[in-house]
């Protein structure tokens, strides 16, 4: 059975590690944005193109599953390993697509640290704009501080800073 799955997770593998590189420069792409002139504009659409290729990779993982599924092998590393010892055992070359795997989970770490960070730096401006705001409008804004006990004390700033 490995003869009909491999060729098809050979070419499973190839284009999801374009998907993934496409991701990684998506992601570099919102990071640069991020650190110059944020375009809230630039960022959706970014994160539109990162949805669908995430969507993509989803799909990959389904297919791959069934292929794993189709030699009775788990959906985890271990299963993976295991199809890449039957396919060797079957005279298969196993080269090309051990390397595209490798890579693979390589670029899918790089891309899983680069988002958090993204999404750290967007949380961080997301809030510095929203107190901008509250200043400018002289809204109250929540202070929390701590006492000598190190309990906890909230107090309310409610003083208008600007007016115009």
């Amino acid at each position: 059975m490995i003869e009909h799955t491999f060729p098809i997770a050979e070419q499973l593998m190839s284009n999801a590690l374009q998907l993934t590189q496409r991701l990684y420069q998506q992601l570099n792409q919102e990071a640069d944005s991020i650190v110059r002139t944020p375009q809230s504009n630039f960022i959706s659409a970014v994160a539109n193109n990162k949805r669908d290729l995430v969507t993509q990779l989803e799909l990959f993982n389904k297919q791959l599953e069934q292929i794993l599924a189709a030699e009775q092998l788990p959906h985890s590393q271990i299963g993976i390993n295991a199809y890449f010892q039957m396919a060797a055992i079957a005279n298969l070359s196993t080269d090309m697509i051990k390397v595209n795997w490798e890579q693979l989970m390589k670029l899918c770490t790089e891309c899983r640290n680069l988002n958090e960070q993204n999404g750290a730096s967007i949380d961080m401006l997301a809030r510095n704009n929203k107190r901008t705001l509250h200043i400018l409008k002289g809204k109250s804004e929540n202070v929390t501080s701590y006492g000598r006990d190190g309990a906890v004390i909230s107090d309310f700033q409610t003083n208008t800073f600007v007016s115009v």
